[in-house]
Parts: structure tokens; C-alpha cells; sequence
């Protein structure tokens, strides 16, 4: 952790003197350690810089009229474009692999899933006989004068 934020301290005092806030010194831009909240903010001159104390991630946020914008860091983003593209390319070998061992595509496996009319109308039949032998027995066992 400590090395993170030797980092990010670095990181900070970089985008600092690069944005043109010179006031900004190597000892004041050493962020605080985080005391209640997950996130350690330092400011800049267009904004603040933000460090999620749990996943390492650092955002630039800026205030416009509608709210508080923060973007991740170039960097991050980067690794982010990177996990999506593996993730689609794994989605895809998957999706190969399923095909191949099935013998089928997605759609016919569904259409497959699914039951025939066949099927369907045999359900319906033993739920019909089954509704008549229990209305048969609910009518057999109630005393005449007290039927439904």
C-alpha cells in the first residue's frame, strides 16, 4: 500500500506542474492516508484527483454543471480495453467450443430446449385426468348436503 501511494504521489505532483499549479510542493502532494472513506482525493488546478484506496485506481474529476466527472487514467483505460477484447475473444472460443462438443449452433440448441406440441398436449392430458379424479374423489367423499 505504501508503494501505491509513493505512486501516486508521483502521479500527483506530475499532473500538478504539468497543469500549472506550481504552488504545489513534493512535500505537501504526499496524499493522507485514507481515514474512514475508500477514496484519497488531492487537488489540481481544473479539479482533483482520485485514488480508490481498494482497487488502485486513479481518476481525474473535473466539476461541470450537471456534477462531479471523473474519468479514469489513460493507463487504466488501456487495461480495461484490454480485459474487454479478452473477454469477447474468450466468449467466442467458448461459444466454438460448446458449438463443436453439441454438434449445434445457440438458436437450434434453444429450439431444442424447447418442448414439441406433442409434448405439450401430453402435459395437458395428464393434468386433465388428473383434475377429474380429484374433482371425482372431492365429490365422492363430500356428504350429499353439503356439496358444492
Amino acid at each position: 500500500m505504501k508503494r501505491l501511494a509513493n505512486s501516486f504521489a508521483i502521479f500527483t505532483l506530475a499532473l500538478a506542474l504539468q497543469s500549472g499549479a506550481p504552488h504545489l510542493h513534493a512535500q505537501e502532494s504526499a496524499p493522507e492516508p485514507p481515514r474512514d472513506g475508500r477514496f484519497s482525493m488531492q487537488p489540481t488546478a481544473d479539479g482533483f484527483v482520485r485514488l480508490d484506496t481498494r482497487t488502485g485506481v486513479v481518476s481525474h474529476c473535473t466539476a461541470l454543471k450537471e456534477g462531479v466527472q471523473c474519468r479514469a487514467g489513460a493507463d487504466e483505460r488501456a487495461a480495461l480495453d484490454a480485459e474487454i477484447e479478452r473477454l469477447a475473444k474468450d466468449n467466442v472460443d467458448l461459444r466454438a467450443k460448446l458449438a463443436a462438443a453439441t454438434g449445434q449452433s445457440p438458436s437450434a440448441r434453444l429450439r431444442n430446449a424447447l418442448p414439441s406440441d406433442e409434448e405439450v398436449n401430453r402435459a395437458i392430458g395428464w393434468m386433465e385426468t388428473f383434475m377429474r379424479r380429484m374433482m371425482r374423489a372431492v365429490r365422492d367423499e363430500t356428504p350429499p348436503g353439503e356439496r358444492l
